[in-house]
């Protein structure tokens, strides 16, 4: 059996690699190490989710620029988010924390770079946690229209949401050793998931689309008439299937040889997600028979009207199933994640309350009130669906909005301060700087894009409220700066520490 931390520090016995990794970078281990490298890896798998991210805004693709745009899209997106998760790994083999990206801007750029790093990264995280959770009460709800001919409001899905949202928060409480065995029970039924339905929609229709449909059919439902913007809005679809990697920094202090594990881990479930989430959709695609009824899908999914017309009403009940369970420990990973962010940037000072936010179970190695406060927070985030018919899509433009950008910032304070960063294990070599030029300026653009109007003619329904919410995320953070900042204190590993005095006696000088 694995002697706990605490039993070592009674005991006086040395420290693990990793305890004393952690020690050198200012924290006292106090979350169990019960994950190993798979587990680390499955939790960001788990987190992307291609029977999720990718299917989730299936729709909101064919409606922005059609089969075209999502598969062309898909694959030049990848390559490019690879880029940035690179430069962002290589950071997390230095710096294996659970603040994971706004620790990496205190020793890279300093206390204020920071602050904004952890609020941005803290709005992406609970944007993530509102897109997944709504996104399997819609899917759901289709379920339940082809079992039951029920028929969804937004006031029944926000209900329905909000049930979603209370079993994560009551999962995320048992503790780590059984978030290691839902994570790595979650990359096996994806994995497994989108080879059954892959599998499906190859063999079992009679008709299948032309390639010329597939990679070529331009839809534009969105009301702007620049095929161009179109193209780019369609850009969400993979931009937010494609986001969440981060979850195995947020995790490090509870993974085993974490400085390793974590930085693979970030890598490995972007490529092989970006793989499969590829095929899925052109399987997908190929399987389309009547593509009007696709977009108009009476159950609200359009992905569930190609199981309903290609494979018959029995199967598509079956294949759906299968993607809500996907999705729903999707959801269970991204409320944990979210938390040991909030558990890490309270431990730091950085929040109102957070010596109630940084309480950890003594049972469970769990922080608890930051479970509660994720899933709390993540349903205010929805509650605009009550009248926003575009509320969805909004949501998971937060999400990236808030993600990257945070995913960034540590990135170019790498380039930008070469000499304050030593490289850990797992490094690029001389491909860091070119990667990490390509990762910031992919990341700028894409922050820029899903702030703009999605929906023409722009009105209440229609409009995007993302730059509300990161508005709202940046006045929070600012004013708690301006009031707070005295709490906040992110401990300094040797180099951050040597170079802010010789910052500081330059500026005395």
């Amino acid at each position: 059996m694995r002697t706990s931390a605490h039993a070592r520090r009674q005991r006086s016995e040395p420290l693990d690699d990793d305890e004393r990794i952690l020690k050198e970078l200012g924290y006292t281990q106090q979350l169990h190490r019960r994950m190993g490298a798979f587990g680390n890896f499955s939790a960001s798998l788990s987190v992307i989710s291609i029977m999720s991210g990718t299917l989730l805004l299936f729709g909101y693709g064919l409606n922005s620029g059609g089969p075209a745009v999502v598969v062309w899209g898909w694959l030049a997106v990848g390559p490019l988010v690879l880029c940035l998760a690179a430069a962002l790994a290589e950071i997390t083999s230095r710096y294996p924390t659970s603040g994971g990206l706004y620790y990496m801007a205190r020793q890279l750029g300093g206390e204020r770079w920071s602050w904004y790093t952890g609020w941005l990264n803290l709005l992406g995280l609970l944007g993530g946690i509102a897109a997944q959770d709504y996104g399997i009460a819609t899917f759901t709800a289709a379920w339940a229209n082809l079992q039951f001919g029920y028929v969804p409001t937004p006031g029944s899905l926000l209900v329905m949401y909000a049930v979603i949202l209370a079993l994560h928060a009551v999962l995320n409480l048992f503790g780590t050793r059984l978030m290691n065995v839902l994570t790595s029970l979650s990359a096996w039924w994806h994995l497994a998931g989108a080879v059954v339905i892959i599998g499906a929609l190859t063999l079992i229709p009679s008709h299948h689309r032309p390639a010329g449909f597939v990679f070529a059919e331009f839809t534009n439902n969105t009301g702007w008439s620049s095929p161009l913007y179109v193209i780019l809005l369609g850009m969400l679809l993979p931009c937010f299937a494609l986001a969440g990697y981060d979850t195995s920094a947020h995790l490090s202090e509870e993974t085993s040889g974490a400085s390793v594990a974590a930085a693979r881990g970030i890598i490995r479930s972007v490529v092989v997600s970006w793989i499969a989430g590829g095929i899925l959709l052109a399987a997908l695609l190929f399987a389309v028979q009547d593509y009007a009824a696709t977009l108009g899908s009476r159950t609200g999914v359009p992905m569930a009207q190609i199981f309903l017309d290609a494979l018959g009403v029995a199967t598509a009940k079956a294949l759906l199933l299968v993607i809500i369970v996907a999705q729903f420990l999707c959801g269970y990973t991204v409320t944990a994640s979210a938390s040991r962010m909030i558990y890490a940037f309270a431990r730091d000072g950085a929040l109102p309350g957070s010596a109630r936010w940084q309480k950890v179970s003594r049972r469970t190695a769990v922080p608890a009130n930051a479970v509660r406060l994720a899933v709390g927070v993540a349903f205010v985030l929805a509650l605009p669906s009550l009248y926003s018919a575009t509320a969805f899509s909004a949501v998971t433009a937060i999400s990236v909005v808030g993600f990257t950008p945070a995913y960034a910032i540590p990135v170019l304070l790498r380039l930008r301060h070469r000499d304050r960063f030593i490289p850990g294990p797992w490094h690029l070599g001389r491909w860091s700087r070119p990667i990490g030029w390509v990762a910031v300026l992919w990341a700028a653009g894409v922050s820029v894009l899903f702030l703009l109007p999605q929906s023409s003619p722009v009105t209440a329904e229609t409009f995007n409220y993302t730059p509300v919410a990161l508005l709202v995320a940046l006045v929070m953070a600012a004013v708690w700066w301006r009031f707070g900042r005295r709490s906040y204190g992110v401990p300094r590993s040797g180099t951050a520490n040597a170079h802010d005095q010789i910052e500081e006696a330059e500026n005395i000088i």
